[in-house]
């Protein structure tokens, strides 16, 4: 296997590098941005937005350093980031409109009050 990372041209693998620095790092920071936002509907763009660019500047590395390690056009990574780029945003979009659905739901007294554990339990039985 290091036969492959030590066959890969310097012009190949400063650009793997960089793109691989800049997918980490984008998707570092939708990791942080989905820590430190307060609300759901806060939470839900910065994975969104972090990940996909972070999987896609990923994606483009792997297709590079491939590509010029088997001496063949790689190109399956194109499906995954396809995937991706549909399944994440259609995703979260379906996620945010369950969240307003139930917030509205509550707004409007249409959900029953939370139990408390206590309550839940049949007689007898804890």
């Amino acid at each position: 296997m290091s036969t492959l990372f030590e066959n890969i041209p310097l012009w190949a693998a400063i650009p793997v590098g960089g793109l691989l620095v800049i997918g980490a790092f984008l998707t570092l920071l939708g990791a942080i941005g989905f820590l430190r936002l307060g609300t759901f509907y806060e939470r839900i763009h910065a994975p969104t937005l972090g990940t996909s660019g972070g999987i896609g500047a990923i994606m483009i590395a792997s297709m590079i350093f491939f590509s010029i390690a088997t001496r063949t056009l790689v190109v399956h990574e194109l499906l995954i980031g396809i995937f991706i780029t549909v399944t994440t945003p259609i995703t979260f979009m379906l996620l945010a409109r369950a969240a307003l659905h139930r917030d509205r739901a509550e707004q409007n007294g249409n959900v029953p009050p939370k139990q408390s554990p206590e309550e839940t339990s049949v007689e007898g039985h804890p």
